[in-house]
């Protein structure tokens, strides 16, 4: 039904929301509990790190692609918010009319593929399986690791 980003952002799809016969009052309180879940991703994520400033910078948003776009919507809009210069939206995959929607809100939007019909993001993909918050911390870690530095991990998968 929608989609929320730092700043405040909120982004609802109002079709879906007339389509279930969604409530204010319900939309409130999944709002309120996905921006206590925001709040703890971007303490886990970041750290001790402030927001990277992004004012008067180009942005690149990448994404594993457009279904209803949501999700990106609100994170331009969150980067509008902080004076960007520039957004663009690149992904592998989208539908038509979501990465011609998204035009409106962003600079550039890169959508390499749109087949038509677009069914789901996920039918595209081998494995679609969701990013845990183990492999971000690795890889955020592993980012800010000096170049030629060596890492062993431990993989907790069964």
């Amino acid at each position: 039904m929608g989609a929320i980003a730092s700043r405040g952002v909120r982004v609802l799809n109002s079709s879906v929301i007339r389509g279930l016969g969604i409530q204010d009052d319900e939309i409130d309180f999944v709002a309120a509990e996905e921006k206590i879940e925001l709040d703890h991703q971007e303490r886990l994520y970041r750290k001790d790190r402030p927001p990277l400033d992004v004012m008067n910078q180009t942005v690149i948003l990448i994404d594993d692609g457009l279904a209803t776009g949501a999700t990106m919507r609100a994170a331009v809009l969150a980067l509008h918010r902080q004076r960007a210069a520039r957004i663009v939206v690149a992904v592998p995959v989208g539908s038509v009319e979501t990465c011609a929607e998204m035009k409106a809100v962003a600079d550039e939007v890169i959508c390499a593929h749109t087949p038509e019909p677009f069914y789901a993001v996920g039918q595209w993909y081998a494995d679609f399986s969701q990013t845990g918050d183990e492999e971000v911390e690795r890889l955020l870690a592993e980012a800010e690791m000096p170049k030629g530095a060596v890492v062993e991990y431990q993989s907790a998968a069964h």
